[in-house]
Formats: C-alpha cells, sequence, structure tokens
C-alpha cells in the first residue's frame, strides 16, 4: 500500500524537570473548561483538578442491558401498526366487542416484536463490538514519573502520551517532543482527511530554537528513569488555552503560555485523531481533546433513521387504509343500526339481548366489533414479511461473489436491511473523488522533452530494463526505450529535463541501507517525478538546507541551494536556484503550463505550441510544464538581498515576495511537460458510462482544486469530449455564484424557464444556482470541506425531492454518506471511517454498478411486487367479509373459520409470497447490466405508487365480489348428490376460503417472473400445508379433544368430495384470473415497457449471453491542464530552514523497534472489463 507522509514539527520537548501546565477552553462567553497537570520535582507525580472534561471513550450503541427492552419496545410501538394492533388486542380482551379469539392477534404481534428486537440486538451488539474495539485500545500514559500502559477509554484530557510508529493517534493532541532528528513527525491522514498525506508543518521556531536542547531527551536515560532529572534546577510552567470543541478540522485557535512568553497555536500544531504515525519512532503529544471532543468524532454527525421512499408511502397508505377502515365500519353499523331496528325484535326470542342494551348502544358495539373483524385491511404480518425480505436481499448482496476483492479478501456488505429497495431508485450519485475514484497511486506516464513525446505505450513495447541503474526503483514501470537511449546517449535536453525533476521539489529522502531509498514526499505527485528522474538516471540521494546532492549517471554531484520558490496556490508553481559545482548560477521551474507559458522567453513559441499539443492529448493526466534560465551572478546577488529584506518585512512580507518571484522568473526556457496519472480504481469509467446511460446523475465532491479534478472528471468519463459546454462557477457567495451561472450557456435555458414562471415570486439565490446544477449532466465541486459536502447532498435531497446515494471511503465524507438516503463505503486505503459510517460497503467502485443496476434494481421490483401483491390478498382477504357483513345481519360473524383467519398471513401465504420476493427477477444480472435504461422505472417510482394502489384496491373490490357472490349464489338451495343439503354456513365458510386461497396462489404465479425449485415448494407446499391443516381441524379426533376450538367437525370430507364445489371452485378461479391475463396481454401489446421489451427480446436470444460494448476510447477536449501538486503551501520554508533541520546526535540511541515503511507502487494501469466472468467473455452481443 503506497502512503504519503505529513511532516509535522514538534513544539518543544516538555517531559523531564519540574513544569506545570494549564488549560483552559474558552468562548465568547465564559470559561467553559479548565483543568491543571502538575508535576512534583520531587516525585513527579501527575495530579489533574476538573472543572469539566470527557474522557476519550466513544460510544455508538444504542442501548445496554437492562435498557434494550424498554427502550427497544417503545421504538417499536411508536410504529403507527404495532400500536394499531395492541389497540386491537386490548379490544379483544372485551367480551362484550371482542368477535374473534384473542390469539388472532396476539400470535402474530408477539411474532412481529420479537423478530424485530432480535434484528435490532444483534445490529446493537455489533455496534457494542466496533465501539470496544476502538476504547480498548492500548496507549502508554506518562504518570507518576512512569510509562503505563492504558485503554483509550481511560485517556484524559491533560495526559501526556507516548505513541509509537504505526500507532493511531489516541486523541487530539499538542506534540511535545519526537524521535526524529529533525524534530519531525510522519502522519497518514487517511481517516482524517480522505488523503493520505498531511500538509502543514507543525512549527514554532522561538520555542524550537530556545528549548529543544534544554529538553532533548538523551538516549543516557532512559524513560522510567525520570526521577535522575529531579535533582535539576531546571523548571518551568506552562498554560494551553483552546477553542471549545468543534468540527473544523482546518481551523483550530490557541495560545501556549510558557515562562511568560505566549506562542499562537493554530491547527498545523496539533496532532489529530484519525492520523496514523508513521515512519516515526516514537512521539510524546499532550492531549487537548479526547473522545467525542475530538475533531474526528466533532465530523461524525449524528446518526440520521433512514427510511426509504417506500417506507413514507407506506406511513401514508396506512392512514388511508385507517380511513378506509373506518368508513367501512361505519357503513356497517349505521346497517347493524338500520338492521336492528326493523328486523331484530324478531330474534330476541332465541338470541336475547344482554341486560342493558339496546339497539343504539348494540350498534356502537358492532362498530369496534367490525375494527376486529376487518382488521386484516392493515395486516400486522405486512411488517415481518418486510423485514424479512429486506434481510434476505441484504443476504443476497454479502454473498454475491461478484463484488468480492480478492487482492484484500474484502466482501461487499450490507450494514443496513431497511434501504434496500432504496437502492432501486437513486438518481444522484455525490462521490469523493482521492481514494474513491482514483487509487491515489501516482505513476509516471509520459512527458514530453523538447518538442518530442515519450511514453506512449504500443503493442509489442516491453517494460523498460534499468538494470544499468542500480539505484533504480524496481517498481516503476515505463514501457518507451527511446527516453532511455535519449538520456544514455547524454542528449543535454533529456538530461537537463532530468535534473531538473531531481532537484526542483521539497521531497525528504529516508536511507535506511545503502541503495535503499525512500521518498517522503508532500504530495504523491512529487514522489513520481522524483522517483521518475532517479530511475532515469538522475537520483535525488539526500539534502541540507544548503546542498542537495544528486547521483548524475553514477557520478555524485552536490548543488548548493541558493533558494526555494515555494509553491501557493496563486502562483501554482516552484522553483528553486541552485549552484552546479562549476559556478554555474540555474533557475528551475515547475508548474501549471498557464503559469510556465506566460513567462517563457519569446524564442519558446514554437516549442510551446508543439508542447501545447502534447498536453490536449494528454488523456486527463495530471500536467506540470518544466523551464528553466541561467542567471548573472551580480544580479544574483542583488535579488538574494532583496530577497532577505523581503523576508523580514513585517508588513506586506508576501506581497513583496511575489513581486521578487514574478520579476525573476521571467524569460526562462522551456525544457518540456510531463504527464502524471492519478490511477483510477479498475473499471470506474466503464462504471460510470453505465450508470450515466441509466439517468443517474453524478456529482464529484473534493477537495482538491479545479484542475485536478477536472482533469480526473475526464479520465473517468464524467466529463466527456461531447460535452460542449462545460463552465465553470467560481465564487465566495450565492450571489456572485449566479453571477458567473449568467454567462454561461445554459444560464439561456433557465431564463426561458423563469420566463415561463413569471407569475410565481423569485426564487432564493441558492435554489436559482441548484437549480443550474441540476440541468447539468454532471457536477464537480472543488475546494469543499466535509461540512460543505454535507451540505451539497441535504440542499438536493431537500429541494430536488430525489433519492440521493454518497460514496467515499474517508473520515471527511462521513458527514455526507450519513446525510444522504444512501452512504455507501469504500474499504480502501483511506481507513475504515467510512465504512463504519455507511449502509453498504465494498472494496472498489466499479462495484456500484451492480449494486445499483442488479440488486438495486432487483430489490426495488421485489419490494414493489410484494407490496401490490400483499395488499390484493389482504383486501380480497377483507372484503368477502365486508359484502357478508350484508348476509348476517350486520352481526360481526366472520365469513372464515377462525383458525383460517390465524394463519391465512402467517402460515398460507407466508411462503410463497417471500420466495417470489427474494428470488424473483424480470430479468438476469448480466442483461441488467447490459440494458442499465432498465433502471429507469424505479426512479420515476413507477411499480408502486398511489395510483398502483388504487388499481390494487380496484382489483381486490372486483376478485372479492366474484369471491364471495358465485360461491353463495352456487350454495344457495343446492343439494348433495344423495338429496341432502349442502348450503350451511360450514360448508360456505370452507369453499370461500378455499376459493380465495386458489385464485391468490395462482395471482401470485403470473407475478412470479424466475422460477425455482424454492418457490415451487414453498407455493405447492403452502397448498398441501392448507388442505392437511383444513382436514385435521375438522376431524373427528380434534372435535373431541377441543370442543369448543374445533366445531367444523366433518365439512371438508362432507363438502370436498361433491362435484358442484370443484366446479364452483374452477368457475371462481376462471372469473378472477381471465380478466388479469387478458388485460396484461392487450396492455403489453399497446404499451409495453422498457422491461417488456427486454424481455421480449430476451426470450428471442434465450441462448445468447450480453457482453459489455466495446468501450469506445473518448479524447478529451482541449483543456488547460492544472498543477500536479496539493494545494497548500508548500514546504519551502522548512527544507531551508537552518534552525531545524539538524542532524541527530550520533549519542542517541533508538528507542523503539523501527519498522519499514510504504513506498511507491508503480505499477502499470489495467483496466478490468465490468463483466468479471471468463463465460462472459465467450457470448456474443445480441
Amino acid at each position: 500500500m503506497h502512503v504519503n507522509f505529513a511532516l509535522l514539527y514538534c513544539i518543544v520537548q516538555l517531559l523531564y524537570g519540574c513544569h506545570s501546565f494549564s488549560f483552559i477552553y474558552f468562548c465568547d462567553m465564559q470559561c467553559t473548561f479548565q483543568l491543571s497537570a502538575l508535576k512534583c520535582l520531587q516525585n513527579l507525580n501527575l495530579s489533574l483538578s476538573f472543572l469539566s472534561t470527557a474522557n476519550n471513550a466513544i460510544k455508538t450503541s444504542k442501548y445496554n442491558i437492562f435498557t434494550f427492552l424498554p427502550l427497544n419496545l417503545f421504538e417499536q410501538f411508536r410504529r403507527l401498526a404495532n400500536a394499531y394492533f395492541l389497540f386491537l388486542l386490548i379490544l379483544q380482551l372485551i367480551p362484550q366487542i371482542s368477535s374473534l379469539p384473542w390469539f388472532t392477534t396476539a400470535v402474530p404481534l408477539i411474532l412481529v416484536l420479537s423478530i424485530t428486537g432480535v434484528k435490532d440486538a444483534s445490529d446493537d451488539i455489533n455496534r457494542h463490538k466496533c465501539d470496544g474495539q476502538v476504547n480498548n485500545r492500548n496507549v502508554d500514559v506518562l504518570m507518576d514519573g512512569q510509562l503505563k500502559n492504558e485503554k483509550w477509554m481511560n485517556v484524559q484530557v491533560g495526559n501526556i502520551v507516548k505513541l509509537e510508529n504505526n500507532e493511531f493517534i489516541t486523541a487530539d493532541l499538542l506534540l511535545l517532543s519526537s524521535s526524529e532528528p529533525l524534530n519531525l513527525v510522519y502522519v497518514e491522514t487517511a481517516e482524517l482527511d480522505g488523503r493520505s498525506l498531511g500538509e502543514n508543518p507543525l512549527l514554532i521556531p522561538e520555542v524550537g530554537g530556545d528549548y529543544t536542547d534544554c529538553f532533548k531527551l538523551s538516549s543516557n536515560y532512559p524513560v522510567n528513569c525520570l526521577e535522575l532529572f529531579a535533582d535539576t534546577d531546571f523548571c518551568f510552567s506552562g498554560e494551553v488555552r483552546c477553542e471549545p470543541p468543534n468540527n473544523r478540522l482546518d481551523k483550530f485557535k490557541g495560545t501556549l503560555t510558557l515562562n511568560g512568553e505566549r506562542y499562537a497555536l493554530n491547527n498545523d500544531k496539533v496532532l489529530l485523531r484519525g492520523c496514523t504515525l508513521r515512519n516515526t519512532e516514537w512521539c510524546f503529544g499532550l492531549v487537548i481533546f479526547g473522545g467525542p471532543d475530538t475533531k474526528l468524532m466533532q465530523n461524525s454527525g449524528k446518526s440520521i433513521f433512514k427510511r426509504t421512499s417506500i417506507d413514507h408511502l407506506m406511513n401514508i397508505l396506512v392512514l388511508c387504509i385507517f380511513g378506509f377502515l373506518a368508513s367501512m365500519c361505519s357503513i356497517l353499523t349505521i346497517g347493524n343500526a338500520i338492521w336492528e331496528t326493523n328486523e331484530g325484535s324478531v330474534f330476541t326470542m332465541f338470541l336475547p339481548r344482554e341486560p342493558g342494551i339496546d339497539a343504539p348502544l348494540s350498534s356502537f358495539l358492532i362498530f369496534w366489533s367490525y375494527v376486529i373483524v376487518l382488521n386484516t385491511v392493515v395486516p400486522i404480518s405486512l411488517y415481518v414479511s418486510v423485514e424479512f425480505i429486506r434481510l434476505g436481499n441484504s443476504f443476497l448482496i454479502d454473498w454475491d461473489r461478484k463484488m468480492y476483492y480478492p487482492k484484500n479478501d474484502t466482501p461487499a456488505q450490507a450494514r443496513t436491511t431497511t434501504l434496500n429497495e432504496e437502492l432501486g431508485q437513486i438518481k444522484y450519485i455525490f462521490s469523493d473523488k482521492t481514494g474513491t475514484l482514483t487509487q491515489n497511486i501516482m505513476t509516471f506516464n509520459k512527458c514530453s522533452i523538447n518538442g518530442k513525446a515519450y511514453g506512449e505505450q504500443k503493442s509489442g513495447n516491453y517494460r523498460v530494463d534499468f538494470s544499468w541503474n542500480n539505484l533504480a526503483d524496481p517498481k516503476f514501470s515505463f514501457h518507451d526505450h527511446r527516453l532511455v537511449e535519449m538520456v544514455r546517449s547524454g542528449n543535454p535536453e533529456t538530461q537537463e529535463f532530468f535534473r531538473l525533476l531531481s532537484l526542483c521539489h521539497t521531497v525528504m529522502p529516508e536511507e535506511k541501507k545503502e541503495g535503499e531509498l525512500n521518498y517522503q514526499a508532500q504530495s504523491p505527485d512529487e514522489g513520481a517525478l522524483v522517483t521518475a528522474a532517479r530511475n532515469f538516471g538522475f537520483v535525488f540521494r539526500s539534502r541540507t538546507p544548503e546542498t542537495i546532492t544528486v547521483v548524475e549517471m553514477g557520478k555524485q554531484v552536490i548543488y548548493e541551494l541558493l533558494a526555494i520558490l515555494d509553491f501557493s496556490n496563486v502562483r501554482k508553481r516552484m522553483s528553486v536556484i541552485v549552484r552546479s559545482p562549476e559556478g554555474k548560477l540555474t533557475l528551475y521551474c515547475k508548474g501549471a503550463d498557464t503559469m510556465i507559458f506566460e513567462r517563457l522567453h519569446p524564442s519558446c513559441n514554437k516549442l510551446m505550441e508543439v508542447t501545447t499539443n502534447h498536453l490536449n492529448v494528454s488523456d486527463g493526466l495530471r500536467t506540470l510544464a518544466l523551464a528553466y534560465k541561467d542567471l548573472d551572478k551580480t544580479y544574483m546577488i542583488d535579488w538574494k538581498h532583496r530577497q532577505h529584506e523581503a523576508s523580514v518585512a513585517m508588513e506586506g512580507r508576501e506581497e513583496k515576495l511575489d513581486e521578487l518571484y514574478e520579476e525573476i522568473e521571467k524569460d526562462m526556457m522551456l525544457l518540456g511537460a510531463t504527464a502524471v496519472e492519478d490511477k483510477l480504481q479498475d473499471g470506474v469509467p466503464q462504471t460510470i458510462e453505465q450508470l450515466a446511460k441509466a439517468d443517474i446523475k453524478i456529482w464529484v465532491l473534493t477537495g482538491d482544486k479545479q484542475e485536478t479534478a477536472e482533469n480526473i472528471g475526464y479520465s473517468c468519463n464524467i466529463l466527456r469530449g461531447e460535452m460542449k459546454d462545460v463552465f465553470v462557477v467560481s465564487a465566495n457567495t450565492w450571489s456572485t455564484a449566479n453571477q458567473d451561472a449568467q454567462h454561461n450557456v445554459l444560464f439561456k435555458e433557465t431564463n426561458k424557464q423563469k420566463k415561463k414562471k413569471k407569475k410565481k415570486p423569485p426564487c432564493h439565490e441558492k435554489l436559482e444556482l441548484l437549480r443550474t446544477a441540476c440541468m447539468c449532466q454532471t457536477v464537480i465541486c472543488c475546494r469543499v470541506t466535509p461540512l460543505q459536502k454535507a451540505q451539497v447532498v441535504q440542499l438536493v435531497k431537500k429541494y430536488k425531492q430525489a433519492v440521493t446515494l454518497a460514496i467515499g471511503d474517508g473520515a471527511n465524507d462521513v458527514s455526507m454518506i450519513k446525510v444522504a438516503h444512501i452512504g455507501v463505503g469504500i474499504s480502501g486505503q483511506e481507513g475504515m471511517q467510512a465504512v463504519l459510517s455507511s449502509d453498504y460497503s465494498f472494496a472498489q467502485f466499479r462495484y456500484l454498478q451492480r449494486l445499483l443496476l442488479v440488486h438495486g434494481r432487483w430489490s426495488y421490483i421485489r419490494m414493489c411486487k410484494f407490496l401490490g401483491y400483499f395488499f390484493y390478498k389482504n383486501f380480497t382477504f377483507t372484503l368477502v367479509q365486508f359484502w357478508y357483513a350484508f348476509f348476517c345481519g350486520f352481526s360481526a360473524q366472520t365469513v372464515y373459520e377462525d383458525w383460517f383467519i390465524t394463519f391465512y398471513n402467517m402460515v398460507y401465504t407466508a411462503l410463497p409470497v417471500l420466495g417470489m420476493c427474494l428470488f424473483d427477477q424480470d430479468v438476469n444480472d448480466r442483461w441488467s447490466l447490459y440494458h442499465p435504461q432498465l433502471y429507469a422505472p424505479g426512479q420515476k417510482n413507477q411499480y408502486f405508487n398511489k395510483k398502483a394502489f388504487v388499481s390494487c384496491v380496484m382489483h381486490s373490490c372486483y376478485s372479492s365480489l366474484i369471491l364471495f357472490f358465485i360461491p353463495w349464489a352456487s350454495m344457495h338451495d343446492t343439494v348433495r348428490d344423495d338429496g341432502k343439503e349442502i348450503a350451511d354456513y360450514q360448508s360456505f365458510a370452507l369453499l370461500a376460503q378455499t376459493c380465495l386461497l386458489i385464485v391468490v396462489y395462482t395471482q401470485l404465479c403470473l407475478d412470479t417472473y424466475y422460477w425455482t425449485a424454492v418457490n415451487h415448494f414453498f407455493v405447492w407446499g403452502s397448498m398441501v400445508a392448507y388442505f392437511s391443516i383444513t382436514l385435521t381441524m375438522c376431524s373427528n379426533g380434534m372435535f373431541y379433544m377441543f370442543t369448543s376450538s374445533f366445531p367444523f367437525i366433518g365439512t371438508t370430507r362432507n363438502s370436498l368430495n361433491q362435484p358442484n364445489v370443484w366446479l364452483t371452485i374452477f368457475l371462481t378461479f376462471v372469473l378472477c384470473i381471465l380478466p388479469v391475463v387478458a388485460f396484461r396481454f392487450i396492455f403489453i401489446q399497446l404499451r409495453p415497457t422498457i422491461n417488456d421489451k427486454v424481455k421480449k427480446h430476451l426470450g428471442q436470444h434465450v441462448k445468447e449471453l450480453p457482453v459489455p460494448a466495446p468501450r469506445r476510447l473518448r479524447r478529451r477536449r482541449s483543456t488547460r491542464s492544472g498543477y500536479a501538486f496539493s494545494h497548500s503551501q508548500g514546504y519551502g520554508d522548512l527544507v531551508t530552514s537552518r534552525k531545524f533541520l539538524m542532524k541527530r546526535s550520533t549519542k542517541r540511541a533508538p528507542l523503539f523497534t523501527q519498522t519499514d515503511s510504504s513506498i511507491f507502487q508503480n505499477q502499470p494501469q489495467h483496466y478490468r472489463t465490468i463483466a468479471e466472468e471468463a463465460e462472459e467473455s465467450q457470448g456474443h452481443s445480441p
């Protein structure tokens, strides 16, 4: 794994002697926090006093063993349906109201609560495990003059902790001491900011210069023998004042008061939790923020309970169903009042009323009785079935081998089970760049030297052999042999080109063994360029504040470093001025071509045109232009004097230095240009192309500068050559942003829309900008902070009413991952913080295509089928009871047998619908990827909406009429074949429920596209179970054992042996199913959907397997390339700082075991096709 590191300077080593610290957090009002840490001179005991502080423990779990049951039940009964069924259960316990046994509601309710509780407990146990893994990490804490091993959770603000190489930063620390000779600390910031480097040095020159010698740890005194220093007269006291905890990763305000002197503290002076110590044997730090107060946790945001759009729709529909239920009960109550008034007195002789109950009161009680009878219109099994379906589809994602990354042994993981169907409705994807689209691994791919282009890899080109160079990096790969030949032949322009790359940089070399060089670069770009120069014979070997040592073609040359003209975001270039051993003064400069070309000598115009053409066909690589200038000694002496005066000026220092830099960086001679590839992850361009075909808009939110993001946009097909209206909006306020938008082509179309809406009040400025952005095919937001990423996602989520997905791999992406409807974390080189906060995770961006176009679409279709079928079968079941009320005197008598009502949703129809919704596929995964347009119906929510629900209700009304009146008419005044009557309540109930089950089974079969052995087993097994259970419950044995519970003795065998019963079942079946088949056939012929067309095509080419169409390579349009470095201030001052670049004392022995550091993995990029199976390559495109 390739890792770049930050260089952090120690403030001061405050480890020994008598010292006192006081820490105060301040805000605009009162001091909110204070503690003091005192070390006695004699025994070095650490004494702490707290006004208010927090330990370093974090907590993301929701329950503990005592609060789980009450809190979980409270949360579950906040769901309207669960509370409704609890209310029904209470009603069923009232004898005057209950028309059904209590167990018909109690059993399903207990089952639902238990299953949901087990799932919630399992999820919270996993959260407890994750918290425990972090809180129980060990760290050395300086206590009582000794280092004691403590758990992270026990670390307090004010503790001094010791970190060793490759350890995570325990908390937000003020750095005190390190093992490095320059008092440096190399830190990997992957989990913190999504990149693998920090960019700012930690530096207080006054403190470092005055106190480093005083507090330097000598190897003669081990750490556990601090009492040896107790006899010294040295003593100091210090106080730290800083701002309260906040989520600003880039800002820190505070002051350090040391022996009466005050020093400013900013973000460059602290180590933040989430970083990892690299290539540093040890360091000591003072805990400033701990646990939830750290900037990492402050940026994590609050966990949002995410619900899908279908969940919200279901809530609305449930409320509508409640209204529908109340309407039916009211109608039947009115009917009961009329019937009791007109006909009820006739039946009082053998059905006397209870004392005190008259007709009005009886009607009131009947209302609640019908609420119980008709409660199946809102079945409780709906929710438990939804949980099962989501859980099953989550397992299918976890088990998908095509989303498994064998290199890191990382499978895809559905970290939530409640959002699967939302994956099939994504309209906007918000993606991080570094580590998500790219690997953050830079490779030197191409270059242009003196008008000649090198680096084109042609078929048959073998990798260049660098065995002639003993110091070459074996991992470096290049395929153009001409460049090596030019270097080795002594071509002056080529050698000057690589000499510039070996000198013009701020890389820090590390050579543990002879010839084993490891470069610590501010950015991976610089590391790649210096490594390229190294392999071509110009090896950067070492540096001091005054010199740079380079091995040129096997000969060591020491250059005197006179000045570094450092990089800044405005300059977009850096330069060095060196003196060769021969005394020749030369300025070497590299930077963005737009900046270099403006400062070239007129004689370079022709070469500049050729080089520009080479840059314009660089296919989105990160490019730099290189130039040099020979300097006169007299002029250099004068310029150096003026540069020194400007550097010590108290006012206008930066402006004066910029003027001097502009003066000397003129009339330069062009050498050429470099093209570095920020290697994309495998399959990123193909994935983005497929997602774009699915009408999914992709926005890239990155902290990088505009040029870098634009180049990556072209590389990965987010920006394409046919996009002619690419424009930039760069502003600090909404109003200026809208003014910028007015100058682009798209604003004309925006104005047209505004003219159509003259009557409406003008929109808010940010909404205008959002509307303009959403009209674009893609948007790239540059230089955004983690909080701004979340705000962009929230803006689109709120005002566009579209389903959003955020994907990232670093802690800087956590906020937007939590805000978006779906959060996806990539487990790569950027740590696990994004994965832990995500809903879904996998190892490579390319798996997003399969997650959405296959699993997401399938999950959405399955859930929509399930809801449509579930409402159909339950409305049909309930409406049959409604029609029966008109024939039973509105007495709340059920048309079905009690046990059939109990088992209908939980046994007879549960497994068949689960089988369909777990395994059904309209088309297979390969055709889903081959036709991304199949994804569009989910974005438009076409498969299940309010209109589809109304259609389902109408279908249920028709089916219920057939299922009630056909059996009723056939049983009316009919007789058995032996002449005896068959028209009794029990026989009619058996016939009605048998017809109902056969019809709903057939309807499910019509809705199933993909049949498996499991589907057959569930359908036929449920039907067999129904007849078996019915025969058992109507048997003599059950009647004799439980007479009151099983009164339908002999009904099954006496009814089902009659031909007219089976004829009635067949007639009912035909009348219910035939219209459905006819309607679907006509609809497919007249208005076929994209699914119908694909399925028809699939039927005609059933033996053909689709393969991805060959990707057409697109040349990006001509753009001005960007500066290939990080956008922060460079390390020029650091490199030339004589005070801090001090050699390590030879007496200083290493205290801790040294581990090898990561180096660049410069390997060629090989894109992988989306279809990874070998058999796919054998198929033919339809």
